[in-house]
């Protein structure tokens, strides 16, 4: 297979107002990850994505970009970014940017003139309707809720928004737009950015006439032009988030042709543990047989013919330990295993802030919550006649700021994160859960994800293996192959808390390596503790 260095790579995930502050006003900031680079180096880490540290008024924390090629005073300035790049590239360790194209804040100055009037030039950068006020175009609602129609009355239109009503959709048709993305990123691209991140890209060619919001009809002839012109100029990771993507489709976008991205974002498997046709929020257990189906579709479908991202966490989601592990009595056992499942498979995995750590959810009350798609689906759901115990349950198990929380350094004050008040409350287990207590404990999670880190780089079976799934009708354990020439990694996971009976296929009854464990001691081979994984290498 065509060996690109993101291939063998661990990408890990900045959410930089919640990393490190390094003034004390309570956010994190750009020096704050530029002192962390030590830390970041020693987990193994190749590339740094940064959510969003551009200008903006911060509606959705930072998603809403006002100028892209500045960067937000709270973060710091374009100096800080040049000596994040610097500074990393030194230790081996690309800076992946966040883009946001689909749509800007309505404080950037292409907003600013479009609403001016129909004539302004800028107008046509975003997506307008004439009507009538209080009769919107059609349906069609955004994602935090409301409608996805704004009114202007000085206009007499309504531009069209997928997200905040502070974020109005860019419109792509218009090659003015397609060229302003394009110059801005070359700008990006000779700072020295090692790659991006493309959010919800699977966007940018709606139809909202139609009731398109994703996979337009156009989306991959954008996307190939913006490769052609600016990401096939470098030596670049891209990845898209394209939650509608599907098997067939990600074959288009990671093509190994190079024409479009190097990989997409796709959330199948994270969409699981959600009543079907609901919304995030309608809770329903895991479906445990599914999530290995899915997780196989994907491997199976993308081998040799496009590329996989391996990841349980974001900025968006909840903690995968308090999610699908147990994060209590089997926190660092099940956060464990949950890694060596995930980093197993082909794909480049992508490690969220504080899961090396295994750190968990929040149970806040709601004023303590910063989150707006927290906020209004709170609002939403009171004035339908939810029960306010239900509505918690949900932002408990699903809500954003579950992330957001603030890394969690030492078991000093505020957890290390900020000398200050910090702009969102630490989660209360900080005494406990912690980086410096971490490093100081060679059986911690973060020892394991070194170790998976540097497993990678070692074998290439990693990277070029075949998969199999094994025991597919098992209730308990998820276990799979990756095959390359002679050599076989083996992979077996207890995904629950009771203690289960393992019995493989013949062919696994002779000489195996324990690479990775998520317990110290191996115990008899037929037999899985709770949440017992095993990452053994068979060779000839």
């Amino acid at each position: 297979m065509d060996r690109k260095w993101w291939k063998q790579a661990v990408i890990y995930q900045i959410y930089p107002k919640s990393f490190q502050d390094s003034n004390g006003d309570g956010i994190g900031d750009l020096q704050g990850i530029i002192s962390r680079l030590d830390y970041l180096e020693k987990l193994g880490a190749d590339a740094l994505w940064l959510s969003p540290v551009y200008c903006s008024p911060q509606d959705d924390n930072g998603y809403d970009i006002s100028d892209y090629q500045d960067i937000d005073p709270m973060f710091g300035n374009l100096e800080d970014m040049e000596e994040l790049i610097e500074k990393a590239g030194k230790r081996g360790i690309r800076i992946i940017m966040d883009l946001v194209l689909n749509h800007t804040s309505d404080e950037h100055p292409w907003f600013k003139e479009a609403i001016k009037s129909k004539e302004n030039p800028y107008h046509d950068y975003y997506v307008w309707r004439d009507g009538v006020e209080g009769i919107v175009p059609n349906g069609l609602r955004a994602a935090f809720g409301g409608p996805a129609w704004q009114w202007v009355p000085e206009l007499g239109q309504y531009y069209f928004h997928q997200f905040s009503v502070k974020q109005p959709d860019l419109n792509w048709e218009n090659p003015k737009v397609r060229r302003e993305i394009r110059d801005m990123i070359l700008w990006w691209m000779e700072k020295g950015a090692g790659g991006f991140r493309l959010d919800v890209i699977d966007c940018v060619a709606k139809d909202p006439d139609r009731l398109i919001t994703a996979d337009g009809p156009m989306l991959h002839d954008f996307i190939q032009e913006l490769s052609r012109e600016t990401f096939q100029k470098g030596d670049l990771v891209t990845v898209g988030e394209a939650w509608s993507a599907n098997p067939e489709n990600a074959l288009l976008y990671s093509s190994p042709d190079g024409r479009e991205l190097s990989m997409v974002f796709q959330f199948e498997h994270i969409c699981l543990d959600q009543k079907r046709g609901g919304e995030k929020w309608d809770l329903a257990p895991l479906p445990f047989l599914e999530l290995k189906r899915v997780l196989s579709t994907w491997q199976e479908a993308l081998f040799c013919k496009g590329w996989n991202s391996l990841f349980w966490n974001n900025h968006d989601l909840p903690r995968i330990v308090s999610r699908w592990g147990n994060d209590k009595e089997y926190r660092v056992e099940s956060a464990k295993m949950l890694a060596i499942l995930l980093h197993g498979m082909q794909g480049t995995p992508y490690i969220y802030q504080g899961e090396e750590l295994g750190m968990t959810n929040v149970r806040y009350d709601m004023e303590d919550y910063r989150d707006i798609e927290i906020l209004n689906m709170y609002r939403e759901r009171i004035g339908a006649g939810y029960k306010e115990e239900d509505i918690m349950e949900s932002v408990y198990a699903k809500g954003r700021d579950n992330a957001r929380t603030p890394m969690q350094w030492t078991k000093g004050r505020e957890a290390g994160f900020t000398e200050g008040s910090p702009w969102i409350k630490v989660n209360p287990n900080y005494k406990e859960i912690n980086a410096e207590a971490a490093l100081a404990d060679e059986t911690s999670v973060f020892y394991l994800y070194q170790k998976l880190i540097e497993l990678r780089k070692t074998y290439d079976v990693f990277a070029d293996g075949k998969y199999r799934l094994l025991l597919p009708e098992d209730p308990d354990i998820f276990a799979y192959t990756r095959t390359r020439k002679e050599t076989v990694l083996l992979v077996i996971c207890n995904f629950y808390g009771n203690t289960v009976r393992l019995q493989l296929p013949e062919e696994f009854d002779r000489e195996k390596k324990l690479l990775a464990s998520s317990y110290r001691d191996e115990g008899p081979a037929d037999v899985l503790k709770p949440y017992e994984a095993r990452m053994y290498l068979i060779r000839p």
